[in-house]
């Protein structure tokens, strides 16, 4: 895990960003939706991560009583 998630972490955005350019290379609208796609993915991760943090917080503040 030491080596594995640095990699992970600095090959996901390169790889990401190359598949933005060859979609390109494909038609500017492929390129679009994946554009959309990878937008609604973070803005549902970051919904889901945002309602997690708010309920713990809710129960340690119940459990703080």
């Amino acid at each position: 895990m030491r080596i594995a998630k640095p990699l992970l972490l600095v090959s996901t955005p390169v790889g990401v960003g190359l598949g933005f350019v060859e979609a390109w290379r494909v038609g500017w609208w492929l390129a679009a939706l994946m554009a959309a796609m990878i937008g609604l993915l973070g803005f549902f991760s970051a919904l889901t991560v945002r309602r997690i943090r708010a309920e713990r917080r809710e129960d340690d503040a119940t459990a703080g009583r």
